[in-house]
């Protein structure tokens, strides 16, 4: 008789070359990425003079600095983050790596264009030097975000030192109202346990309403995992996962296919796998929820009202909601719909994918927007896509700026900011002091909701559009 084994542990175990003394596995790994960002491990290994040890399974993607409005790389006035964009198309090429570079058909941001070209796939462990690196684990892999020292160890060695963390189930059951989205979800669970109410877990999500989920809605999902303190989040492959991989460019063909998918058939945890924790939300109790502070815990249902400091019992945890509530320009009590907006973002590896857009659009249709906004798409397939629906002219018509795609202003290093003390709407993933810019106000929220504010003027329900 086998122990029964639980989804992690079976995708962990089987990439585990050895163990050591102390407990820690050396890990195969099986996709990685590098990004702008990534120079520092390739110089690296350019002191040691090392070669890239497997550049068949390292794939760039230039996304962090690129501008959204040029492809051209001859017109970037910005000298430092042209030559990021440079450096890394010289280290790829050095190295023989794939490159989807500025003005590859195919760029995007790393954690949408992954999933888009079947790089992503059930079982595999991938890493990549940013953080929401565990987006991946919504197709049923082991995925997170590795620091520059590790980078250059995995081109070097295409392994890497971990500790194994510990297993946290988090099933979410019953029906989710109209309306509610993976954003949703994912804020709802952050503002319950804490943004290190995860830390040291990997969580796997399960239960009725998960599985009932798009594939683009697991990827928002397990892209804000990180964002509660886990190391990375899981959803067992299914048939929406199967199908959604099928015929992508890098997705097995013909019999390797068969084969995969046998294999993919077999990535769930057991009945009776035991976990470290287990947590579980009721999906009819989840409401649109924005964020009013400076974390993605501090985030609310939108018909609720900001919190009041002098009713906190907790000296620490009224210090940290003062704070936040001086950054943020609010007044303790207040409605949050009566919160006025300067601008919106629709983009960024959470929510930029072509159900998000659609969704924004489905708002946005037949109105305008009542403040100045970007819309970025997560990669140059989705912009082409959402242009053949014309969802680019809806965005234009309610007075939004359409743009290539990029992480834009979710990270505030590519040209796209959010003015100091202007208050953005924004479908991104964090929300700390200053991350569209010094002085930037961030509210986070579904697209649709976004969308909702653009009309509105204001933090809005879009239940009630």
């Amino acid at each position: 008789m086998t122990k029964p084994t639980t989804l992690f542990d079976k995708v962990w175990d089987a990439h585990e070359v050895l163990r050591s003394e102390s407990g820690q596995s050396l890990l195969w790994i099986d996709r990685h990425f590098v990004h702008e960002g990534s120079f520092h491990a390739f110089s690296k290994l350019h002191e040691r003079s090392l070669s890239v040890a497997r550049p068949d399974l390292t794939f760039g993607i230039a996304d962090h600095y690129v501008p959204t409005l040029t492809r051209r790389l001859d017109a970037i006035g910005d000298a430092k983050v042209r030559g990021m964009i440079e450096q890394l198309a010289d280290n790829t090429r050095e190295h023989g790596i794939t490159l989807f570079g500025l003005d590859d058909p195919r760029q995007g941001i790393v954690h949408v264009l992954g999933p888009e070209q079947g790089l992503t796939q059930p079982g595999l462990l991938m890493v990549c030097g940013d953080s929401h690196t565990s987006t991946h684990g919504a197709l049923g892999s082991i995925a997170f975000g590795i620091g520059a020292s590790e980078v250059a160890h995995v081109l070097a060695t295409q392994t890497l030192w971990q500790s194994r963390p510990k297993k946290m189930r988090l099933s979410l059951e019953g029906e989710l109202s109209p309306g509610i989205t993976a954003k949703d979800i994912a804020l709802t669970w952050i503002a319950r346990l804490g943004a290190d109410g995860a830390r040291g877990y990997a969580i796997e999500y399960a239960g009725s309403a998960i599985r009932r989920l798009s594939m683009e809605a697991r990827l928002t999902l397990c892209n804000l995992t990180i964002e509660g303190g886990a190391r990375c989040g899981m959803i067992a492959p299914d048939e929406t996962t199967f199908d959604y991989l099928l015929g992508r460019p890098f997705a097995p063909r013909g019999e390797r296919w068969d084969q995969a998918l046998a294999y993919w058939q077999t990535l769930k945890s057991d009945d009776d796998a035991q976990f470290d924790r287990e947590e579980t939300l009721d999906a009819t109790e989840i409401a649109p929820t924005v964020t009013w502070g400076v974390s993605p815990e501090e985030a609310l249902p939108i018909d609720q009202y900001v919190p009041d400091p002098s009713r906190i019992d907790d000296d620490a945890r009224a210090r940290q909601v003062r704070d936040s509530l001086d950054y943020m320009g609010l007044v303790p009590g207040q409605q949050l719909t009566d919160i006025a907006i300067d601008r919106i973002f629709i983009g960024s590896c959470t929510n930029a994918r072509l159900e998000d857009l659609r969704a924004a659009a489905a708002v946005l249709k037949g109105r305008r927007s009542k403040v100045p906004g970007i819309v970025s798409p997560g990669s140059t397939q989705v912009k082409r896509q959402a242009e053949a629906e014309g969802l680019d002219a809806v965005f234009r018509e309610a007075g939004l700026e359409w743009r290539e795609s990029g992480c834009s202003m979710c990270v505030g290093m590519n040209g796209d900011l959010v003015p100091a003390g202007e208050r953005c709407a924004s479908t991104t993933n964090r929300n700390f002091k200053g991350r569209q810019g010094p002085g930037a106000r961030t509210h986070l929220m579904s697209p649709a909701m976004v969308a909702a504010a653009a009309v509105a003027g204001r933090l809005a329900d879009v239940r009630q559009l």
